[in-house]
């Protein structure tokens, strides 16, 4: 037997080869190998141990250590003096890739784990009858192989918790670490998030009843095209609706209370056509304890006695902001396990079954449900943080490092690298988990473009599962996400990220900002003030300086092109006349910096919103920029003019739950941990929110001054009246959305054949949008008919504080009249809108999206 052989039978673990033979003098006398035996696995030492046998040069064994991540490796007259940091990943995925059973397995006879943990000493796990205290019941060494520790346990350890104690070489201390840490694979949760909980989410105590059926109750989706989204988070839906069970607001359950007041609004929408229900993070996350009896409070009656411009409230929310029961999420633990808060009870199943629960509610409203999953980033890392879990089980590989071997931190905190195969299989088996174990329909990615593109073969994965293997079908899970190229990642930088431009031709469905900015003005990152196309730029100036008059309607010119691009699915192909009056492409419409406008293939690629959870809600933002001396009235048509264009859109609309009450954070810019005070939904329609104080100090300091005049106005403050009016025309323009499927076209073919813009050019009426969309006619040549009812319609956009009328000789000679749906509402102003069919002419009132359809029956 050689040498090596005899190393594989005798060495249980590289640090007893030092002072051990020739090769312990080896060891001590060149650090780099007394690194190598103290941070890596047998296989790894035994392999340059044998190629120093072998009389493989140094240079070559410095090529090895370099693939290892090694910095810094220098040499003198041959000899090495110097390491100064290691990264495993290249080496851990070549000899340790790893496609078998991770985490608890429950068989009929036994639990077993494992481990993925290949620079691991030991792996113990320690066994608790209780989510906390007391000693464990039993203290299981783990065995390895290739990298994976396994052990065998008895079927009374479901319901018990465990926790893995993992001894480690760990690169932030340069020490042997002995760390405590859950199961990266955890399916439960103690309620401190300790320890994991050993569940069987196969058994049938876990589900609700009807659970093994709901794949077959499924609300319908025969296009892609034909979704729409409603953002939500889960506490923002309840905590503050008094007609939900007082044990129920604020989680999971709080959505199978059919007759509360948030239940009837979210069945309204339904009703109208919204058919996604996109809630922000639902697993485990930092920032607040899940066991609410230590949560900290204030008083709600006080702070209302208190001005609406006041500092007070800020600074009461903001003293107890880590101590309350407010997050909005994005501050990943776990992955796999629903958030302990949101139930109930956070100890034991509880979390569970009531997540079961809250699907099979939404999906029996009418809803499908879709996770907001934050695979980018983890909230804790080394050895001692509580928060941290990946980067004790395996330290250095699951995060993204810089070429000091420092953790990247652009996405905010401790980026992780899908780039490595473990951390990509991570991803896809949580997607996989939540699909067929919660049956949810969709995937939100936040940051999605600091995840590999490659990963992103979780929409073939998922599109896999069929109901009869897996009880789902998973064609018909749609993914999209924030597909934003910057940070370390940017330009491809560390490998074809899962960017906007990247994505293109994949079907997966990217935030398209050019549209949000060219609405709004600006950007969430410019001047407050700056106005877009629905807030006044031009045609109602506010005090910010855009350049003088002229430049101003250069700006309202060029952000009409860039929604008109929106409207038609972001497409880079489609071609339209700019406001130069040239024909273009959409790819050949540019952003303020260059940047092409348009990136998508298929209109499924796009999702166009104008609000989400981040930056200032719709009409917050509205009430900032426009005049102040306009009316609370004019700001309300402002906000609904906004959300009309993105219904009337071809591609995904997406709305931020409240844009259709008018929802305000008290121009809080970033209420992601401002409390229940700033987020509050108000679902009886009596307050939508506006002048509850300054905003939080910490994000909105600067913008102080703007903001406290605007608060201390009591005319900016809209009444019940118009957050009614406000959801009815929000209402009706979704339900216009869904009266044709002319506004949701399935292939950039048919949108380019069938999408037209009028007043375009240089000769433009200024500001005014004119799209038609046009149907074929049964037995014709030419355009298929997909319509049934409309053969034509025509959507004329009015942002102007005044009416208009627009004419053109290509809408001459039609029977168009305005849609039964706006014929038919209770918002007055929309029905002084007129068509002339012998002059093609259309009369729109202020601030007002008209929509015109030609009937069948008139043909």
């Amino acid at each position: 037997m050689n040498w090596f052989n005899q190393q594989l039978l005798h060495i249980i673990h590289p640090v007893s080869l030092i002072g051990g033979g020739s090769y312990g003098s080896i060891l001590q006398d060149c650090p780099v190998l007394l690194f190598f035996a103290a941070v890596l696995s047998t296989k790894i030492v035994l392999l340059i141990l044998l190629l120093l046998e072998l009389g493989v040069s140094f240079s070559i064994l410095k090529y090895i250590s370099s693939s290892c991540g090694f910095y810094d490796l220098s040499q003198t007259d041959g000899q090495c003096n110097n390491v100064t940091g290691l990264q495993l990943p290249g080496v851990l995925d070549e000899l340790f890739s790893y496609e078998g059973p991770l985490g608890a397995i429950f068989s009929e006879e036994a639990v077993t784990l494992h481990l993925w943990a290949p620079t691991a000493q030991v792996v113990r796990a320690c066994i608790y009858r209780d989510p906390s205290g007391g000693d464990p019941l039993d203290i299981v060494s783990l065995e390895e192989v290739n990298g994976v520790w396994s052990a065998r346990g008895p079927k009374s350890w479901e319901g018990c918790y465990y926790e893995y104690e993992v001894s480690v070489y760990h690169p932030s201390t340069l020490q042997i670490e002995k760390c405590t840490a859950n199961d990266p694979y955890a399916r439960g949760l103690s309620a401190d998030a300790r320890r994991t909980l050993f569940v069987n989410l196969n058994s049938d105590d876990l589900k609700p009843e009807g659970w093994d059926n709901l794949g077959d109750e499924k609300p319908a989706l025969l296009s892609f095209s034909d979704i729409s989204i409603y953002e939500l988070h889960i506490r923002d839906f309840s905590a503050n609706d008094h007609t939900v069970h007082p044990d129920f607001r604020g989680g999971y359950l709080a959505f199978t209370s059919q007759d509360s007041a948030g239940i009837l609004h979210l069945k309204r929408l339904c009703n109208a056509g919204i058919s996604h229900l996109h809630l922000l993070p639902t697993f485990q996350f930092a920032g607040f304890d899940d066991e609410k009896e230590k949560w900290k409070c204030v008083d709600s009656k006080i702070l209302e006695t208190l001005p609406p411009d006041s500092v007070e409230q800020q600074a009461e929310i903001m003293a107890i902001q880590d101590e309350d029961g407010y997050n909005w999420g994005y501050n990943p633990v776990l992955w796999g396990v629903p958030k302990g808060s949101y139930a109930s009870n956070p100890k034991g199943p509880w979390r569970t079954l009531e997540f079961r629960k809250m699907v099979q509610a939404l999906n029996r409203i009418g809803f499908r449900v879709v996770l907001d999953v934050v695979y980018n980033h983890l909230h804790g890392s080394g050895p001692f943080d509580e928060n941290s879990v990946l980067d004790k089980i395996v330290p250095g590989y699951y995060l993204r490092r810089n070429s000091d071997g420092c953790i990247e931190n652009s996405t905010c905190v401790n980026n992780t690298a899908s780039e490595h195969f473990m951390v990509e299989r991570l991803i896809l088996d949580d997607l996989l988990c939540w699909a067929v174990n919660y049956k949810v329909d969709g995937f939100r990615f936040d940051l999605m473009g600091h995840i590999m593109k490659r990963t992103m073969k979780a929409k073939s994965l998922l599109h896999s599962l069929s109901k009869d293997m897996d009880g789902i079908d998973g064609s018909s899970i749609y993914i999209y996400g924030e597909g934003w190229d910057f940070g370390e990642v940017a330009k491809n930088g560390r490998g074809v990220n899962a960017s906007q431009f990247n994505l293109c031709g994949t079907g997966i469905g990217s935030f398209n900002d050019r549209i949000r900015d060219a609405m709004l003005g600006g950007s969430p990152f410019g001047p407050p003030l700056q106005q877009g196309f629905v807030t006044g730029l031009f045609l109602q100036p506010n005090d910010h300086d855009h350049g003088g008059e002229e430049v101003a309607e250069q700006m309202l010119a060029v952000s009409k092109d860039h929604i008109q691009v929106g409207m038609a699915a972001n497409l880079r192909d489609f071609v339209l006349t700019n406001c130069e009056g040239e024909e273009v492409k959409g790819s050949e419409v540019s952003t303020y910096d260059g940047t092409p406008v348009a990136y998508a293939a298929c209109p499924t690629e796009t999702i166009n919103y104008v609000s989400a959870h981040d930056n200032e809600t719709l009409f917050d933002i509205a009430s900032l920029k426009t005049p102040m001396q306009i009316s609370v009235e004019e700001r309300c048509r402002m906000n609904h003019l906004a959300t009309s264009i993105i219904a009337l859109s071809q591609g995904i609309p997406f709305f931020h739950a409240g844009d259709e009450m008018l929802r305000s954070k008290s121009i809080d810019r970033d209420s992601y941990n401002s409390g229940d005070w700033f987020n509050r939904l108000d679902f009886s329609y009596n307050s939508n929110n506006w002048g509850v104080g300054l905003p939080p100090k910490e994000k909105n300091e600067k913008n102080w001054p703007l903001i406290k005049p605007r608060l201390a106005d009591p005319s900016f403050k809209p009444q019940k009246s118009h957050i009614i009016a406000a959801v009815e025309n929000f209402l009706n323009v979704i339900k216009i959305r869904y009266s044709s499927p002319l506004f949701r076209l399935r292939t950039a073919n048919a949108i380019q054949a069938r999408v037209r813009f009028h007043n375009t050019g240089p000769s433009w009426v200024p500001g005014i949008i004119v799209m038609s969309i046009e149907d074929g006619h049964e037995g014709v040549l030419g355009l298929s008919q997909l319509d049934p009812v409309y053969s034509y319609i025509v959507v004329i956009i009015n942002p102007s504080p005044t009416g208009i009328k627009f004419a053109s000789p290509a809408l001459q000679a039609r029977t168009l009249q305005l849609h039964p749906v706006q014929l038919m509402s209770t918002d007055e102003v929309i029905k002084n809108s007129t068509y002339v069919a012998s002059f093609g002419c259309f009369t729109v009132p202020p601030r007002t999206t008209s929509v015109f359809v030609e009937p069948r029956e008139s043909e």
